[in-house]
Formats: C-alpha cells, sequence, structure tokens
C-alpha cells in the first residue's frame, strides 16, 4: 500500500487522498501540543504544526515502504532534537501519538505486518532520537567545559594582576597601610605606615591594631571596628591620635573596610592610615589666624563676639562686666604723616599698652578692626571704677613710643564705655550699645562717654531714620519747600530760601536741618543737597520768581570740586540769571587760607553768582572773600539779649556793612525779636513769623 495521492493525480482516488491529509495534518497538530506541553519550544505553534506535519508524511511513507525506510524515521528522530523537543516526556508523548496513529491509519491497515512495521519505525525514530540528543548533550558540554577553562584562566589572570596592583600600592603608598586579622593583630604593615610611627614594619607587625592609638582612644576604636565587622557599619573613617615611638602624638585619619570571602564572611581587616599631624596643626593655625588680628595677635572681632556671650554668662552677677570701646584719635594723620609701616607699629603698640593696663583684671583684649579696640572686663571685689580705668588707658597710651627710634608718637583715643550691661543682652546688642556710646563721644568732643539708655534710645531712633533716608527720597517722601526772606523795614520779601523737608509717615514733617543732619551721617549730604540745589532753580525760574533764590549748602557741597560746574549747568539749562542764585556757604569751610570752598566761592563771584557767608561770626572771613550777604551765626542769635552777645551782634552788623554786605537773621519766630533786629541794623530776616511765599511755591 502506498501513501495518499497528492492533491492533482488521479481523480478516483481524489477523495481518499484529501481525508488522509486531514487526518494527516490533525496528528501534526496534536502532536505538536503534546510535544509544546513538554518542553519549552522556541518556535511558535504554527512553525511547529508545519515541521511535525513533515515528520509524519515521512513516519508514513516509511511505514509503507517494502522494507520499512528506517533511515528516514531516524532522521525524523534526529529533527526533534534539532526542533529542541527534549522535554523528559516529549520522546514518549511522540511515541505514544505516533503509535496509536500509525495503527489506526486506514491507508495503511492492509500493509503486511503493520504492527512489526510501526515498531521498527518508531525504534528507529527513538534511536534517531537518543543519538542525536547525546550528541548534542556532549557538544553542549564541551562547549560549557571551553567556556569554564576559559573563565578558570580569565579569573587567574585576574587574581595575579590584582594580587600585583595590590602588592604595588601598598609598597608603594604615601598612606599607611596595615592588614589585621578581625581581633586587629597586624599580620602586614607598609612603609609609610612604619615611617609615620617611626617604626620597622616587622615591629608593627608584632603589635595589634590598637597599640598603636593614644590609650584615651583605644575603646573608642574597638567598638567602631566592632560594628564594622558586624556590618552595621560598611566603611568606618575616624581621627585619632597614634602615638610614635617617642611617646609623641600624631594625629592620623583611619578609613577601614572589610575583607570578605565568597560566601560574604568577615575574613581580615585593612586600614589605610593618613598623618594628618601637620594638616591638624595647619587647621589650628588658620583657626587661630581667623579669630585673631594677624597685626597685633589680638583677639579679633568674630572671636570677641563669640567670647561675649560666655563672658556674660560667666560673670559675677552682682558686679557684671565692663566694656570698653576705644577709637583712636587722629589715627590717619599718623599714617599720613609718618606712613602705613609707621602706623601698624602703633597699633601694636596699642596693643602692649591696653593688655598691659588689663594684665591685672580678668579682662579680653580684642582689635576690633582698624583704629578701633574693645576690652571686655569681669568686674570682681578689686576691679578699680570706670573712671580709674579711664586714666589708666589715656595715661599709658599718652606715653610716647619711639616707633622708629626717632618719632615719639603718642596717641589718644574716645572711649564708649557700657557698665554692668543686663546678663541677658546678647552680644550683638552690648557691641551696638557701646559704638553709639563711641560714637556719641566723638560727636560731643569728650574723651569718654558712660552708655545712656535715653541717649541711645534717641541715637537708635536718628540711625534708623538715616538709614531709611535713602528709600524716602527716592519714593518721594523728600521734597523741597521755600520760605520767604524779607526786609527788615518793611516786611517786603527780598527772596527766598529753598529748603528739605521730609513727609515721615509716622515722624511728620522732619524739617530741614533734621534732614541736613541725617544725609550727613549716610553719605548723602551731597547728592542730597545737589538735588535741593537743582530742583529749586529750575522751581524759581519756571515760576517765574523776581527775587534772588538763597540756596544753603552742606560742608561737602561747599567743598565740592564739581560745585562750579554744576551751577554753571543749572543756570544754563534753566535761563536763571546768575544774580538771581545765592549759594550759601557755611563759615567753616573758609579757612584763612585757602581751600577748595573758598576756591569754589571766588570762582562764582567771578561769573556773577554772589555768595553768602552762613554762621558768620568772625569779621575776619570778609576781608578774604566777596560775599553778598551774611547770616547770623544761630548760637549768636539765640543768645542776642545776653549784654556781652548785644555789643558783638551790634558790632559784627557793623563791620559787616562797612565790608558792603547785608546782613540776615533766620529764626524769627515773634514780632519782637523782629523789631530787635531791625533796630540793630539787620537787613533781611526769616521765620515761622513770615509765611507768605511769592509765585506759588510751596511753603516750609
Amino acid at each position: 500500500m502506498t501513501a495518499p495521492y497528492p492533491r492533482g493525480d488521479d481523480p478516483r482516488k481524489k477523495p481518499s487522498a484529501e481525508r488522509a491529509a486531514r487526518r494527516l495534518a490533525t496528528l501534526a497538530r496534536k502532536w505538536g501540543y503534546l510535544v509544546s506541553t513538554t518542553a519549552y519550544l522556541p518556535h511558535t505553534p504554527e512553525e511547529i504544526e508545519r515541521e511535525l506535519a513533515v515528520l509524519v508524511g515521512r513516519l508514513f511513507e516509511a511505514v509503507a515502504s517494502d522494507p520499512p525506510e528506517l533511515g528516514e524515521a531516524a532522521a525524523a528522530g534526529a529533527r526533534l532534537v534539532e526542533l529542541r523537543c527534549v522535554g523528559s516526556d516529549s520522546l514518549r508523548r511522540s511515541l505514544e501519538v505516533l503509535g496509536k496513529a500509525l495503527l489506526r491509519e486506514p491507508e495503511l491497515r492492509r500493509v503486511d505486518g503493520l504492527a512489526e512495521r510501526v515498531v521498527l519505525v518508531l525504534g528507529a525514530l527513538s534511536s534517531g532520537y537518543g543519538e542525536t540528543l547525546r550528541e548534542d548533550i556532549q557538544k553542549r558540554q564541551e562547549g560549557l567545559s571551553r567556556a569554564l577553562l576559559k573563565v578558570e584562566q580569565e579569573t587567574r589572570q585576574k587574581q595575579v594582576i590584582t594580587r600585583a596592583q595590590f602588592e604595588e600600592v601598598f609598597a608603594g603608598s604615601a598612606s599607611g597601610i596595615a592588614l589585621t586579622e578581625l581581633d586587629g593583630r597586624v599580620l602586614r604593615a607598609n612603609a609609610a605606615l612604619a615611617k609615620t610611627l617611626q617604626r620597622t614594619p616587622a615591629e608593627i607587625a608584632a603589635m595589634t591594631l590598637f597599640d598603636l592609638v593614644h590609650p584615651d582612644e583605644v575603646e573608642q576604636l574597638r567598638e567602631a571596628y566592632a560594628e564594622l565587622v558586624a556590618g552595621r557599619l560598611h566603611r568606618l573613617r575616624v581621627g585619632r591620635r597614634l602615638v610614635g615611638r617617642d611617646g609623641e602624638p600624631m594625629w592620623a585619619t583611619f578609613a577601614a573596610s572589610v575583607i570578605r570571602d565568597a560566601v560574604g564572611a568577615p575574613r581580615q581587616l585593612i586600614t589605610l592610615v593618613d598623618d594628618d599631624t601637620e594638616v591638624s596643626l595647619l587647621q589650628r593655625r588658620l583657626s587661630h589666624q581667623a579669630l585673631h588680628d594677624v597685626l597685633t595677635a589680638l583677639p579679633n572681632r568674630q572671636f570677641f563676639s563669640t567670647r561675649l556671650e560666655n563672658l556674660l554668662r560667666e560673670a559675677d552677677a552682682s558686679r557684671g562686666v565692663t566694656l570698653f570701646h576705644l577709637d583712636l584719635d587722629g589715627f590717619s594723620q599718623i599714617t599720613g604723616g609718618l606712613g602705613q609701616e609707621l602706623g601698624d607699629k602703633v597699633l601694636r603698640g596699642v596693643a602692649g599698652k591696653l593688655k598691659a593696663v588689663f594684665e591685672d583684671e580678668k579682662a579680653l583684649v580684642a582689635r576690633l578692626g582698624g583704629d578701633e579696640f574693645g576690652v571686655l572686663v569681669q568686674n570682681t571685689e578689686g576691679t578699680p571704677g570706670v573712671l580709674t580705668l579711664v586714666r589708666r588707658i589715656t595715661h599709658e597710651l599718652a606715653e610716647p613710643d619711639y616707633v622708629d627710634g626717632d618719632h615719639g608718637v603718642a596717641v589718644s583715643a574716645s572711649i564708649g564705655v557700657v557698665h554692668r550691661p543686663p546678663r541677658d543682652i546678647t552680644p550683638a546688642e552690648l557691641l551696638r550699645a557701646s559704638d553709639l556710646t563711641l560714637r556719641r563721644v566723638q560727636r560731643t568732643g569728650a574723651q569718654w562717654g558712660l552708655f545712656d539708655r535715653e541717649l541711645d534710645r534717641r541715637d537708635r531712633h536718628d540711625f534708623g531714620l538715616a538709614a531709611a533716608m535713602a528709600g524716602a527720597w527716592e519714593n518721594g517722601e523728600i521734597e523741597v519747600g521755600y520760605r520767604p526772606l524779607v526786609a527788615a523795614v518793611d516786611g517786603s520779601v527780598r527772596g527766598v530760601e529753598a529748603r528739605l523737608r521730609w513727609n515721615h509717615p509716622a515722624e511728620g514733617v522732619l524739617p530741614h536741618e533734621s534732614c541736613v543732619r541725617l544725609a550727613g551721617e549716610t553719605g548723602l549730604a551731597l547728592p542730597l543737597g545737589t538735588w535741593l540745589l537743582r530742583t529749586a532753580v529750575e522751581r524759581v525760574a519756571a515760576a517765574g520768581v523776581g527775587v534772588p533764590l538763597t540756596v544753603e549748602l552742606t560742608a561737602h557741597q561747599a567743598a565740592d570740586p564739581e560745585l562750579v560746574g554744576e551751577i554753571r549747568a543749572v543756570l544754563e539749562s534753566t535761563g536763571l540769571a546768575p544774580e538771581r542764585l545765592r549759594p550759601g556757604f557755611p563759615s567753616a569751610t573758609l579757612p584763612a587760607d585757602s581751600g577748595d570752598a573758598a576756591d569754589n566761592l571766588k570762582v562764582l563771584a567771578e561769573i556773577g553768582v554772589a555768595a553768602e557767608i552762613h554762621g558768620f561770626g568772625d569779621v575776619t572771613c570778609l576781608t578774604e572773600f566777596p560775599a553778598r550777604t551774611v547770616r547770623m551765626a544761630p548760637r549768636l542769635v539765640e543768645r542776642r539779649t545776653h549784654p556781652l552777645v548785644d555789643r558783638t551782634l551790634t558790632a559784627l552788623v557793623e563791620a559787616a556793612h562797612l565790608a558792603g554786605a547785608e546782613v540776615a537773621v533766620t529764626g524769627i519766630d515773634h514780632a519782637d525779636q523782629r523789631d530787635w533786629w531791625r533796630d540793630r541794623g539787620a537787613d533781611r530776616l526769616s521765620g515761622p513769623l513770615f509765611t507768605e511765599v511769592p509765585g506759588g511755591l510751596p511753603g516750609c
């Protein structure tokens, strides 16, 4: 019997052939399903079904052939292995499904000895399957053996390289390295560690790691290494003191880790030891330099501020502390005249003198910066009084120092003293109080002064206003106002004066004098004065006011080298005639000899600008400077009723008239004052008594 004819053969056998093909396809599908449940197949179900359909056809032919084609059956078994149908039950399932199907196939029933043929074919299938599977396993084992051998060779090579690298690092490292047992016994030590400890590697190998550490730190290091071995620390890095051969302590950094075996069990410890002795010394030196003044070796402001809190807390509660804040007088003259190098010697001398003054006291002497020094005394029963200590300071500083062998230099100092401040005061508040006290002493010209709570409150208030002045100016709170200057004889308006006015949201209106004083404390005197001059000229020119404009200059503005140029520019831009502008120069800026303010006044006179001299109290200025008007000094105006001042004022008015200058007086509040000055011959008056401002200009 033969296999069914394929499609297109004898028409008479076509129905039987089609049925046989469908049965074989069904067999292939069933076979593929059963095999796929026994092993992972790297193919899709459709691919397996096509491959097995081919094998089914071959096995059908092998059984039908006479004699049976056992070679084809063996090739079919080999193909199963190639398709990776190699699960533990793959062959058994294959034999079961094929045996049953071949024996029941209708087309094979008339073949003689069908059962024997099927057994032979399936046996050949099993033989081919087994032989191919054996060869495949052998080939894979050989490949695996070669791979393992290659890995082993590479591992050995890496071990050799790693060992060589370790030895190179161990021997050549600049850091000390110790290989130890888990209990700290040293197995090996490199030359760098031996050099650090001033011992030989053999001597170190006879010790434990903990024998190298200062006794005070052994237990801490043991606990740290125990944590490391237990796995609670991955790495250890700590700073410790070592002990050299001579017993001299050395600072070092320990960096340790655990060497584990293949299963992760700890076997040894490796520790890197870096000598930090020089680094530690350098750090201490840098720390000292950061907290001490390089020039005088005294503590600096940072150290002084840091120590204040502790000293305030440690001081006797009943006696407290006393803070002396010193600022050398005229130190810039010393450096300007003798040079910075000699100035530095003076500062070192002052530091030594202050230390000598307070050597018997519990005191901290510091240089706070520049030529400022601070001394904090913890008062005791035997501490002298404040006045005694101030006198000692001034006496000691007054002793000349021959800083260069030729020049005997003595200095004085302004001293602000805060005596027994509250214990809960902060260091910043204490320093601020002493600084404000010192500045008040300098303003008044005194030698020293005690902290006064009320004066301190007032100063803080003024400094707060001064600090806010720049923002107020930018926001338009500061304006220019005008007051009339009237003839003393008939009260007619003879001019206007521009003045500053600060419309403060909390303080109300601050007058011109307050604005000028606050501007002088914040560096705004020159820019604000220049703005006042330009704004006033522009407003008067625009209003068409026909009387002269007076603008009082600050001391900085009067001496400004740019003043003449500024006035020229504003006159040109506004069209105001030069004789209509009368800048007022403070008399204190006009010395008998030449100066910037004096030069400015003379140049302005040459271009037709008639300047005024304000604060007039000395007729000698009229012999040097061409002034159209002089304004009496306020201190004389306030004391006009004193018999001596009365005569002086009368003489000054006569002298001014003799020099061809008018006399102006400000601060007129009442009619009797007006009459008094009119009787003395004053020409122009101003003050709250006169309120009518010409040209619609805003008053002040």
